[in-house]
């Protein structure tokens, strides 16, 4: 018989799919051409879903349900609710771009975002390798699907077709390392896998080797060099709608897969896959802010943006365990957790400018359309703004935070390797800044190419505008989310 508590930790999710096949249901009669009953539920469901998941958080209750198939716990719940506010800001930027482009005859884009969800919540909550990989899956078929959605664009057609071919081999990578760690271990209960592990009785040559499967897979999920190669391409060719549903909110889920995975499953190995996160942190780096610099088209530069911010991320992993101690681990991946949190919420901002400039037949990508955006609108060009420092890492806005969070967790290791990386770090932050000031220069100094004012509905001016005061607020004020990340990650990992 399952027990009660097993109910309450799939309640977000229970709650998601329900409403995301009435949702399904209620669009067939919604003749609105931009959804407007459709668009209207599916933003109270995700706000209902993000209460839900704030106060399963703060009550700071473990819970393993179904026999450890899944796990609610606090870091679990937080990333939860975050990325259900992330879906929703995206939902709101994204809705009159899609309209315009056709992309609202039905109303999949809606319903597809919540599957995408659902898929995220499985990935988080996942306590067996089996159904995290199931997360994965739906987060990635509902990616492909929302990548295609123009039928009548080709570039939007061959980035769903590089996609798809892409994560179905990074998904075979990330499968056949846990049928490798299945084989080795006889288990696929993250808990069973760590005290196989530990117990030293199994083979050390076959968990590496599934090891490096697991650890490319994941690689691939998170962007990093040189498994990025999806990257560019597909944030350029999907519909910047699109764009910003993978590039947001999928990146809480790929960390908590990593915590899932590598930290609470594999801590024994860490020794090994630290070296090589160590190795995809500093080609994530490379690669990502040479790359950027040749970019003229935004939606590209911010493509090689991510990959170079996720190894900033991977960074933070490699900091967590030194010499066989844990001591540093919980301070390391607080700032992992933290540096998610606020790349994403950066990332909304700045591909909220890229979708509030388009227009009917123009999609405003190039970074020469942002040309004298400072003449023709200063409130937006004061977010982007924001966003392009906060990226680049300067005083007071909260990128420097999360790039200076993930430098002392380095430094605190007090390996000489480690201290070296935190200087490559720095360096390479400094030629990434290149590339963000490069667009504060066009806004602001360049003449601008039109003189049409900027327009946008209401709720998405305000969204926006409150998107941008949060990465100033945070900057200025960054101790309460830093508190929070790390009581979420004692609370999950333990003291």
């Amino acid at each position: 018989m399952i027990d009660k508590l097993s109910w309450v930790a799939i309640y977000p999710e229970l709650v998601l799919l329900v409403m995301a096949c009435v949702i399904t249901l209620v669009d067939l009669s919604d003749r609105s051409p931009r959804r407007t009953r459709t668009y209207v539920l599916t933003l109270l469901t995700l706000l209902g879903v993000a209460v839900l998941t704030g106060m399963q958080a703060v009550g700071g209750q473990k819970i393993e349900g179904f026999g450890g198939l899944v796990v609610s716990d606090p870091m679990g719940n937080w990333l939860k609710c975050f990325s259900t506010v992330a879906l929703m800001v995206t939902l709101v930027y994204g809705r009159p771009y899609a309209g315009d482009r056709g992309m609202l005859r039905g109303g999949e884009l809606f319903t597809l975002g919540m599957f995408s969800l659902l898929g995220m919540f499985v990935m988080i909550s996942g306590g067996h390798f089996l159904m995290i990989y199931l997360g994965l899956e739906l987060l990635t078929l509902s990616g492909y699907a929302m990548v295609a959605l123009r039928r009548d664009n080709a570039v939007a057609s061959e980035a769903a077709m590089k996609y798809f071919v892409l994560g179905a081999m990074a998904s075979g990578f990330l499968l056949y390392g846990m049928s490798m760690m299945y084989g080795a271990t006889g288990s696929l209960d993250i808990d069973e896998v760590f005290k196989a592990v530990a117990s030293g009785q199994v083979q050390h040559q076959v968990l590496v080797f599934g090891l490096v499967f697991i650890v490319a897979g994941l690689a691939f999920k998170l962007g990093a060099a040189p498994f990025h190669m999806w990257v560019p391409d597909v944030y350029h060719g999907a519909p910047s709608a699109v764009t910003l549903m993978i590039g947001g909110a999928p990146k809480l889920a790929a960390f908590a897969i990593v915590i899932r995975l590598l930290v609470e499953g594999l801590m024994p190995l860490a020794f090994d896959w630290q070296q090589m996160l160590g190795v995809l942190a500093v080609m994530s780096l490379l690669v990502g802010n040479l790359a950027a610099i040749a970019q003229s088209n935004l939606k590209r530069m911010l493509a090689y943006s991510t990959i170079a911010q996720m190894g900033f991320v991977l960074l933070a992993f490699v900091a967590g365990v030194v010499n066989g101690s844990s001591l540093n681990a919980q301070f390391a991946y607080s700032a992992a957790m933290f540096y998610v949190v606020t790349y994403v919420l950066t990332t909304l901002a700045s591909f909220g400018i890229i979708l509030l400039l388009a227009r009917e037949g123009f999609e405003s990508e190039e970074i020469a359309d942002l040309a004298g955006l400072n003449q023709r609108s200063p409130l937006y060009a004061g977010v982007m703004a924001v966003t392009m420092f906060s990226l680049a890492g300067l005083p007071p806005l909260v990128g420097f935070h999360a790039k200076l969070a993930v430098l002392q967790a380095l430094v605190a290791s007090g390996h000489p390797l480690h201290i070296g990386l935190a200087v490559f770090a720095v360096v390479m932050s400094l030629v990434g800044a290149f590339y963000y000031l490069r667009v504060i220069k066009v806004m602001y100094f360049d003449k601008p190419l039109t003189a049409t004012t900027v327009s946008a509905p209401f709720d998405v001016r305000a969204v926006l505008t409150v998107n941008g005061a949060l990465i100033l607020i945070l900057g200025v004020l960054p101790g309460g989310l830093m508190a929070l990340c790390a009581q979420a990650i004692v609370a999950t990992l333990g003291s």
